[in-house]
């Protein structure tokens, strides 16, 4: 299964009954997408909440959330481990790609981002209400993938060997910009190579496959080789993910921590 699937083909698959929808719209300046959401969306759409659907035992960003309060979650929202989820956001595609990564790193296969996002939907001349679905909740069973993900131990482990992606912007990659989150140091990690997230989009989904691979193959992403995705709380690092998926990469592992972790002075990471 593609990483996207075009608006029109999202709306047949509505029209026959056979997918699930959901706003993955999230933004840092702390707007309510939920408040949007619930004034316009895709019809059936349901919200996932990416702050809300996290492990908050940590004091950082909306870090993955446990099994269970995934399951938990998701079955409120009537899926089920067999659903064909997609999801959108209302940028084009941007936190979409981290509730696809998240529902990816529970065992979901049959989940896609909407191309465009929202603003392709509309563009389309597609439907959109203010009416609030009222999905039946049902018990869904993760199946958690841990080869998706990295924490700060290991990938302290193996940084000297694995080819980091840092979707961050180029600025503060190279410290020519302040951190968005106070308390942070400017920089990136030790071998890191910068590759932006926008560099991996054009017109609000993911370049063609062959793009992202000419791009991939240019920071020496191989098989047999670790890759790891990393950007500011993860969010971003995700698109990254996605593109490789997209792009033909399976099995790159997504810092979570990212630089709201490793950027922190008092735990003394090398930072360049």
């Amino acid at each position: 299964m593609t990483t996207q699937i075009d608006p029109r083909d999202l709306h047949r698959l509505i029209e026959a009954g056979t997918a699930k929808v959901v706003d993955g719209s999230w933004v840092l300046d702390g707007t309510d997408m939920r408040a949007l959401y619930l004034n316009e969306h895709i019809p059936g759409a349901v919200f996932f909440d990416i702050d809300a659907i996290s492990d908050t035992s940590v004091p950082l960003p909306h870090m993955a959330p446990s099994p269970a309060m995934f399951a938990e979650a998701v079955g409120k929202m009537g899926i089920t481990p067999d659903s064909h989820v997609v999801v959108y956001d209302r940028q084009g595609l941007f936190s979409a790609a981290r509730v696809w990564w998240t529902f990816r790193l529970m065992g979901h296969e049959k989940v896609q981002v909407l191309k465009g996002g929202l603003p392709a939907w509309k563009d389309a001349g597609l439907p959109v209400t203010d009416a609030p679905p009222s999905p039946a909740a049902v018990n869904y069973a993760p199946r958690f993938n841990g080869d998706m993900i990295i924490d700060l131990k290991a990938l302290k482990a193996e940084l000297q060997s694995a080819i980091v992606l840092d979707a961050r912007p180029a600025a503060r990659f190279h410290a020519q910009a302040p951190e968005p989150r106070p308390g942070l140091r400017p920089g990136h990690m030790p071998g890191a190579q910068s590759l932006p997230a926008a560099a991996l989009i054009r017109d609000g989904a993911l370049k063609p496959a062959a793009e992202l691979r000419e791009i991939f193959d240019g920071r020496g992403v191989a098989p047999g080789k670790m890759v790891v995705t990393t950007c500011g709380s993860g969010v971003t690092a995700a698109i990254t993910s996605m593109a490789l998926e997209e792009a033909g990469h399976s099995g790159a592992k997504l810092y979570d921590g990212s630089w709201a972790e490793w950027g922190q002075a008092a735990l003394d990471t090398p930072v360049v």
